[in-house]
């Protein structure tokens, strides 16, 4: 039972950020599990399946909200779901020795991309709430981001709603909504590729069940949070996170130990700890700067 909380209080955190930021749930989760002793392939695939309850309450809480563009939608979510079996039945064949530094490094270098993109140069915002993107240029998005996400236990968001949001075309509510809406499709996918490759005693149950009673608390609130929160302090603390946990396990498989693990973790917490200030920093004088009046020029000082 304390397992189950556990699972249950990492799932709804991970969903409360995933929701309120298009990112986050795939990767903190599959990390959270390669820390509690999962195979790769095995951690990827109890994810997943608990993603498919999860992505479905949260497509429909931001269904409520207004923030999804059905087409959208449809144009990222099925190529997606093509990248994400291809990429699922990929990881279902590598042994556990190969897979899980490669998978450490694919997830750090996730969090790295969030860390640096939020915290130098934060995507532009639109206010259109319709996509005027093709399927020329969501298609390619849609089938990486599904294969990275398979392949890495996550990263539809950090592929696809980072892509949209540094387009700058589409509202970040709706872009949010609608990538966490089309993950639903990319999770069935990637499910049903880890099932063929690994059968039902690959999976761990409890792990789902754990994270799926978390994710699915969270989902309205986090639709709801959309809004509120500043994406920029959120993205540069779950790049950060993502890039800490992960580091033991690609230092180790580079023979990398001793006391240059604790100086290596020192040095991202630093740097995680510049970039949310920075971050922070920026917003606050984007709100001043938003809240100034407006000067009157017959008010301005003449030249004598």
């Amino acid at each position: 039972m304390p397992t189950l909380v556990l699972l249950a209080l990492a799932g709804f955190g991970a969903q409360l950020v995933d929701g309120a930021l298009g990112m986050g749930y795939g990767v903190t989760s599959t990390t959270l599990l390669l820390l509690a002793g999962l195979s790769p392939a095995a951690a990827s695939a109890s994810v997943h399946l608990a993603k498919i309850g999860t992505a479905l309450a949260s497509g429909w809480a931001h269904w409520r909200f207004d923030n999804i563009d059905p087409r959208l939608v449809l144009r990222l979510g099925v190529p997606g779901a093509a990248g994400a079996l291809l990429g699922a039945l990929l990881l279902s064949r590598l042994s556990t020795e190969a897979s899980a530094p490669l998978m450490a490094g694919l997830l750090i270098a996730i969090g790295l991309f969030i860390l640096v993109r939020y915290s130098v140069r934060p995507p532009r915002e639109s206010v259109a709430r319709v996509s005027p993107h093709g399927r020329r240029f969501l298609a390619p998005v849609g089938l990486i981001g599904g294969f990275v996400d398979a392949t890495g236990g996550g990263g539809w968001g950090p592929v696809a709603t980072s892509t949209l949001l540094t387009a700058g075309r589409t509202a970040p509510r709706t872009v949010i909504g609608s990538v966490s809406a089309s993950e639903f499709l990319v999770t069935v996918a990637a499910s049903a590729g880890f099932v063929i490759g690994l059968g039902h005693a690959g999976i761990d149950w409890l792990a789902v069940a754990g994270l799926l009673l978390g994710g699915v608390v969270a989902a309205p609130l986090a639709a709801w949070l959309v809004t509120r929160l500043p994406a920029t302090v959120l993205g540069v603390a779950v790049g950060g996170l993502i890039v800490l946990s992960n580091l033991r396990t690609v230092l180790g498989a580079a023979g990398v130990d001793g006391p240059a693990m604790p100086v290596a973790h020192g040095l991202v917490l630093v740097a995680s700890a510049v970039s949310v200030g920075l971050a922070v920093r920026r917003l606050r004088a984007a709100r001043a700067l938003a809240a100034a009046p407006a000067q009157d020029p017959a008010a301005a000082p003449q030249p004598v």
